[in-house]
C-alpha cells in the first residue's frame, strides 16, 4: 500500500495562535513623585464593605465631612470634605476625583458621595497636602483619587437594616475583543432616625428618611500600541429628610465623560486627553422652630439650583533612564469651567412666601502645570510648579416681591480676575532597614464656590448670608515624616504646619430676634452670619498609623492625629482671633483589628474617638468628645456567596453633630445593625 500525499486543505494545520487582549479603563498612573509627599492607599477591600466612599475614608483620622455625621444622614450642603482638620467647611477643602474627574459638585463644591457604590471602586489613594501639580483648584488639603475597576466579572450585595433601611448594589463587567462594558448602579431606602432625641426634642423632630439611587455605565475599547478609549456616563439622585418637620433636600444630577489613554510605550512617552460635564440640581427647604420644638414656620425654600460643570485636561509623561538615575517629568493643562444658580422663596407671611430671588454667576480656572522627580538609588526628588488664572464673572442677585413683581435688590458682580502661582517639592531616601524618611514644602488654592458666592442658607434659626466679594483661599505647607515597613509591620509618622490665607469662614454678624438688610428677619435663639475671607488659620499637627500583622490570620492597626488649629481674624474679623475654626477637633483616631478566625470567618472590629469641636466660629456651641466602635462578620458560604453581619455604633454612644444656640444638641445615628448577602462571579 502507497501513501499518497494529502491535499493541502487535508494537511494538519497548526492551531492559530490569539494574543490575549486585556482592556482597561483609559488611565495613566499616579505619578512617582506621590512617594515623596504624604500619601496614604486605603485597601480595596475595606472600601468594598462600606456603604459609602466617605465611610471608608473614616479610616484616615481628620478625613472628615463637614460635620460628624456621614452622608447617609448629611444634607448635601455639608458633605464636602477635608483631609486635615485644619479648618472644615461645608463646600470641603480637598478635590476628589474619579479616574481623573473631578466629581465635586459644579456649584457647591461638596461630594454628593451617594453617587459611586463602593463595590466599583478598585483603588483608593489619599494625598495630603501636596495642592500643586496635576490637581491644581481645590486641592487645598489634599486630593483624593478614585479608581473604578475594570476586572472582569461581577457582584450583586443585598442588606437589610435597622429603622427599615434596605439596599441593593450590583457591578457587572464584560468584555468582546477590544470592548468591554462595565455597569454599576444601586438603590438605598431607609426610614432614617431622628437627630434631636430626648428631653429637648418635640413634635418637630422627626426621623431623616433617606432614598439614594445611582446607575453608571463605562465602555473601555483597547486599540493598538497601548492606547485605550473610555468613555463614562452616570446619574444620580438623593432625597432626604432633614430630621425637622417637613424640611426636606433633594440633590441630582448626570455627567459624562470621555478620556483617551496611553500607556507608557517603548519611546518612554504616555499621554492622557479628557473632558467631562457634570449638571447638578439641589432644592433645600428650611424653617424656624418654636421654642419647644413642637412647630416649624417654613422661612426658605430653594425649589431650584441648577448648575453645570465642564472641563477639559490633557497631560503628557516621559521616562527617561540616565546614568545618574531615573527621571520622569509630566506638563499638562486643566480647565474648568462652571456656572449655576439659586432659585428660591423666602419671606414667609400669613401662610405664603412673599418674596422670591435668583442668584448666581460663572467661575472658571484655567492653568497649566509641570512636574518631575528624578530617583538614584534611595533617593526620591520631586517638584512642580503651577499657574492658573480665576475667574468670577456674570454675578447677579435679583429679589422681586411675589405679589406685585416689583423688584426689591437688584445686584451684579463686576469681573474679577486674578493669577495664582503654587509649587510643591520633596524629597525622600531609604535609609536601610525598611527605614525611609521624606520631607515636602507646597502651596495650592481654593477659590470660592458659586454656592459660597451666591447662596444665602438657613439651618433652623440661624442664617448665613453669601458674600460675592469672595477671593479664593490660599495655603502653605510644610511636611516631615518618617516610616518604617517590616516582613510584619509598618509604621508612619508626620508632622505638618499649614497656614491658609483669606480663609473663607461663616463669621458671626448678629443675634436674634431682629431684622437686617438683605437677610431679612431672624428669629430669637437664631443668629446671622455671613461668608467671609476671615484673616488666617495656623495649623501644626502630627500624624501617626500602624499597622501589626500578629499571625497570618491576625493583623491590628491604629492611627492618630493631632492638630492645634488657631485663627488669626486680623481687621476684618478682630473677634476671631485665637479661636479654633468651627468643626475642626483638636484629637482624632482609631484602633482596630481584621482576624481571619477561620478560612472561610473574617472578623472586624473598630473603634474611633474624636475630641470636643466647636459647631460655631465663636466657640460658643461645645460638642463633646466621643468614641464608637463597629464591628464586622462576613462568612464565605461558597466560594461565589457569603454573608454578613455588621453594627455601627456598637455601643450606642450619643455623638453630638450640631448644636443650636439654645443648647439643643443634634446626635449621630445610634446603634445601626445591617444584614446582608453578596453573590460574586
Amino acid at each position: 500500500m502507497i501513501d499518497l500525499p494529502l491535499e493541502p486543505a487535508l494537511q494538519p494545520q497548526e492551531p492559530t495562535r490569539v494574543a490575549e487582549i486585556i482592556v482597561r479603563a483609559a488611565r495613566i498612573p499616579p505619578l512617582s513623585a506621590e512617594a515623596a509627599f504624604a500619601e496614604v492607599q486605603i485597601d480595596a477591600e475595606k472600601v468594598r464593605r462600606s456603604q459609602r466612599i466617605d465611610q471608608a475614608l473614616g479610616s484616615v483620622p481628620a478625613a472628615t465631612l463637614f460635620r460628624r455625621a456621614d452622608s447617609l444622614a448629611a444634607n448635601p450642603t455639608t458633605q464636602g470634605l477635608s483631609l486635615r482638620a485644619i479648618a472644615p467647611t461645608g463646600a470641603g477643602r480637598a478635590l476628589v476625583t474619579l479616574d481623573g474627574v473631578p466629581i465635586n459638585d459644579p456649584f457647591g463644591g461638596w461630594v454628593i458621595w451617594g453617587q459611586i457604590i463602593p463595590e466599583g471602586i478598585e483603588r483608593l489613594d489619599l494625598v495630603r497636602g501636596a495642592g500643586s501639580g496635576p490637581y491644581g483648584a481645590g486641592a487645598l488639603t489634599g486630593t483624593v483619587r478614585l479608581e473604578e475597576s475594570d476586572q472582569e466579572g461581577g457582584l450583586l450585595d443585598f442588606s437589610a437594616g435597622s429603622r427599615g433601611a434596605l439596599r441593593a448594589a450590583a457591578l457587572g463587567r464584560v468584555q468582546a475583543g477590544r470592548a468591554a462594558v462595565t455597569l454599576a448602579g444601586s438603590h438605598e431606602t431607609s426610614d432614617g432616625y431622628v437627630p434631636v432625641r430626648g428631653p429637648a426634642a418635640g413634635l418637630a423632630d422627626v426621623p431623616m428618611d433617606l432614598l439614594n439611587q445611582t446607575l453608571s455605565g463605562r465602555l473601555d475599547y483597547g486599540f493598538d500600541n497601548d492606547v485605550q478609549l473610555s468613555i463614562r456616563a452616570a446619574g444620580w439622585e438623593e432625597d432626604r429628610g432633614s430630621g425637622l418637620g417637613s424640611n426636606r433636600a433633594n440633590a441630582s444630577g448626570h455627567s459624562v465623560s470621555a478620556t483617551l489613554a496611553r500607556s507608557i510605550g517603548a519611546d518612554g512617552l504616555s499621554w492622557k486627553l479628557q473632558a467631562w460635564e457634570i449638571q447638578s440640581n439641589l432644592f433645600n427647604s428650611s424653617g424656624a422652630v418654636s421654642a419647644d420644638r413642637n412647630t416649624v414656620t417654613p422661612a426658605n425654600v430653594q425649589y431650584r439650583t441648577p448648575a453645570r460643570g465642564r472641563g477639559a485636561n490633557a497631560a503628557l509623561r516621559g521616562e527617561t533612564g540616565l546614568a545618574s538615575g531615573q527621571m520622569q517629568w509630566e506638563v499638562g493643562l486643566d480647565a474648568r469651567f462652571n456656572d449655576g444658580e439659586t432659585q428660591e422663596l423666602f419671606r414667609y407671611m400669613q401662610g405664603e412666601f412673599t418674596r422670591g430671588r435668583r442668584a448666581g454667576g460663572e467661575a472658571s480656572v484655567v492653568g497649566g502645570y509641570v512636574d518631575a522627580s528624578w530617583r538614584a538609588g534611595p533617593w526620591l526628588l520631586a517638584g512642580g510648579l503651577r499657574l492658573d488664572q480665576w475667574e468670577n464673572k456674570s454675578g447677579f442677585r435679583i429679589e422681586d416681591d411675589q405679589l406685585t413683581g416689583a423688584v426689591t435688590l437688584d445686584e451684579s458682580e463686576e469681573q474679577r480676575r486674578d493669577e495664582v502661582m503654587s509649587a510643591r517639592f520633596g524629597i525622600r531616601r531609604a535609609m536601610g532597614n525598611g527605614w525611609s524618611a521624606r520631607a515636602a514644602a507646597y502651596s495650592g488654592f481654593r477659590p470660592a464656590t458659586l454656592n459660597e458666592l451666591h447662596r444665602p442658607f438657613r439651618v433652623g434659626n440661624d442664617l448665613t448670608e453669601a458674600n460675592a466679594a469672595l477671593v479664593p483661599e490660599k495655603l502653605k505647607g510644610l511636611d516631615i515624616g518618617v516610616g518604617h515597613e517590616g516582613t510584619r509591620h509598618a509604621l508612619s509618622a508626620s508632622v505638618f504646619a499649614n497656614t491658609i490665607e483669606d480663609v473663607v469662614v461663616n463669621v458671626t454678624l448678629a443675634q436674634g430676634p431682629g431684622t437686617f438688610p438683605r437677610a431679612g428677619f431672624v428669629p430669637d435663639g437664631g443668629v446671622l452670619r455671613q461668608r467671609q475671607n476671615a484673616g488666617t488659620v495656623e495649623a501644626v499637627g502630627v500624624e501617626l498609623s500602624g499597622e501589626y500583622r500578629i499571625a497570618d490570620t491576625l493583623t491590628v492597626r491604629g492611627a492618630l492625629a493631632w492638630t492645634d488649629a488657631e485663627m488669626d481674624g486680623g481687621s476684618a474679623a478682630t473677634q476671631l482671633t485665637g479661636l479654633r475654626p468651627a468643626q475642626a477637633p483638636e484629637w482624632s483616631g482609631n484602633v482596630g483589628a481584621d482576624w481571619q478566625a477561620t478560612p472561610t470567618l473574617m472578623l472586624a472590629v473598630t473603634a474611633r474617638y474624636e475630641s470636643d469641636r466647636y459647631d460655631d466660629d465663636l466657640n460658643l456651641r461645645v460638642l463633646k468628645a466621643g468614641w464608637t466602635v463597629d464591628a464586622r462578620a462576613e462568612w464565605q458560604v461558597v466560594p461565589n456567596a457569603a454573608i454578613w453581619l455588621a453594627a455601627d455604633n456598637l455601643l450606642d454612644e450619643e455623638i453630638e453633630t450640631s448644636m443650636t444656640a439654645t443648647g439643643v444638641a443634634g446626635y449621630t445615628a445610634p446603634r445601626t445593625v445591617r444584614a446582608g448577602v453578596r453573590l460574586s462571579y
